[in-house]
């Protein structure tokens, strides 16, 4: 399985990556209903900090928003489980096969994978606010000269053509 084809299947829903049980379901290689029947009969593996559920209006958005499953298949007033990374493991008990364990220990290693991406974007992020901090000032300083350059002109023309005070000559 690659970890491409399970990082397509990660959403971020309330502020947490998650996979939907159909999701999961396919890539378990069970069916849906099978799949959600495992989870009401080991409720206790599934704390909420592990799974929830979506209410109709986030379902209903996502119906709207990515074709991803025919009403036919899963009813409205049915919404999608949602699974956050650290539900994953409990699958493999859940399930009691071996490809339920190698597709936990690859959807274990997305997350991973995902996460690694995380913590090296936010840290290019800080790199460049550095940068950015630190050469501010500096093109500061920059447009401050080239401002001097510019105006430096229009003064020297302003002191060529103002009237000149003072004693006199019949010199130009």
């Amino acid at each position: 399985m690659e970890i491409t084809q399970i990082h397509q299947k990660i959403q971020e829903i309330r502020s947490q990556k998650t996979m939907l049980d159909f999701d999961l379901a396919e890539l378990y290689e069970v069916e849906t209903r099978i799949l959600n029947q495992s989870i009401k009969r080991n409720i206790d593996l599934f704390p909420t900090d592990f799974m929830f559920q979506h209410t109709p209006k986030e379902y209903e958005m996502m119906l709207s928003q990515i074709v991803m499953t025919s009403p036919q298949k899963r009813p409205k007033s049915s919404p999608p489980l949602a699974f956050t990374e650290y539900s994953v493991t409990m699958f493999s008990n859940v399930l009691r096969s071996k490809k339920a364990r190698l597709t936990s220990i690859a959807i274990v290693r997305a997350f991973i994978v995902l996460n690694g991406n995380i913590l090296s974007n936010s840290k290019i992020i800080e790199q460049v606010k550095s940068l950015e901090q630190k050469y501010d000032k500096q093109f500061d300083d920059i447009f401050e000269v080239i401002n001097y350059l510019l105006k430096k002109d229009s003064l020297e023309k302003q002191t060529k053509e103002r009237s000149k005070i003072g004693y006199k000559t019949n010199e130009k």
